[in-house]
């Protein structure tokens, strides 16, 4: 298991590009702030908050499991994202 340093580095980037794109694809569109996008860049940050707060969970009885659940729930929550965000665009 990588370090929790870089998983919370990958938490980061991972939704944090998410989020540039929907300004991006806004902006290629001529739709800034749009409901959808909004709605999006929420989840994104909803979705950090919680990720962060389970990494730092200290009272897990099986540390390097619980960290690869994380990982896990980055990758479908982040794939979610996307689609939506290609349904955007």
């Amino acid at each position: 298991m990588a370090s929790i340093r870089d998983l919370k580095k990958d938490i980061n980037y991972v939704l944090g590009d998410i989020i540039e794109a929907v300004y991006l694809v806004e902006a290629s569109g001529n739709k800034q702030n749009s409901k959808e996008g909004n709605a999006i860049i929420d989840n994104a940050i909803e979705v950090f908050d919680e990720l962060i707060a389970k990494v730092n969970q200290k009272s897990v009885e099986n540390r390097p499991a619980h960290l690869k659940s994380v990982k896990e729930e980055l990758e479908t929550k982040a794939g979610s994202l996307i689609e939506q965000l290609n349904k955007l665009g």
